[in-house]
């Protein structure tokens, strides 16, 4: 499978941005969670996970909110539950793997069950969007201790288990698992390509 290197991803952030600002908020939130699993690629224990295709699907992850963005610029929060599949219809169209649009249908929350969906009325088929492979579940994690929020802001890993936990306290404890298999990251060390440090 050929994996897009970063200039390829950004150029396709740029065709799909509606605006600049859109682009902005959207491409620097991929980039800092590409910084936070570079940095916990680095324990050895992780070192039999492929970075190119974790760089890639950190990158690529939330490309589906540009679809959520009317003609006024604004965001529609209302469906931002659907951003992961519409990211999967995107990469989809423009001829890009199962294995890559996976980063994009499967990393929302700690994983999202048909059970979910039925029971919350979401507007999502029904069916188990969960990441499998090692490189889907750590780009899932990473995007867990970054919002784009206006501001965004940092999570750490004990803030983002207390948001989880309005959700069920199944989630709080595939949070934790996620935690143990990957560690806690350094948040003060987050980096969005070519920027510099930023804090909590």
């Amino acid at each position: 499978m050929s994996i897009p290197g970063p200039g390829e991803i950004r150029a396709l952030h740029e065709k799909y941005a509606p605006t600049a600002e859109a682009f902005a908020l959207v491409h620097t939130h991929c980039e800092i969670v590409w910084s936070i699993a570079e940095q916990l690629l680095s324990d050895p224990r992780l070192r039999h996970l492929d970075a190119g295709l974790v760089r890639a699907g950190s990158l690529l992850h939330d490309i589906g909110v540009y679809r959520l963005y009317d003609d006024n610029g604004r965001l529609d929060h209302t469906q931002y539950i659907r951003h992961g599949l519409l990211g999967h219809e995107i990469l989809e169209q423009e001829g890009y793997p199962e294995p890559l649009r996976r980063f994009c249908s499967h990393h929302t929350g700690v994983g999202l069950t048909r059970h979910d969906i039925l029971s919350q009325n979401l507007p999502l088929p029904p069916a188990d969007y969960l990441a499998v492979t090692g490189e889907e579940r750590l780009v899932m994690y990473a995007d867990k201790f970054h919002t784009k929020s206006r501001p965004s802001v940092f999570l750490t890993p004990d803030e983002y288990a207390a948001h989880v936990r309005r959700f069920g306290e199944d989630k709080v404890t595939a949070f934790q698992s996620l935690r143990t298999e990957f560690g806690d990251p350094a948040l003060s060390r987050a980096v969005p390509c070519g920027g510099t440090s930023v804090g909590t």
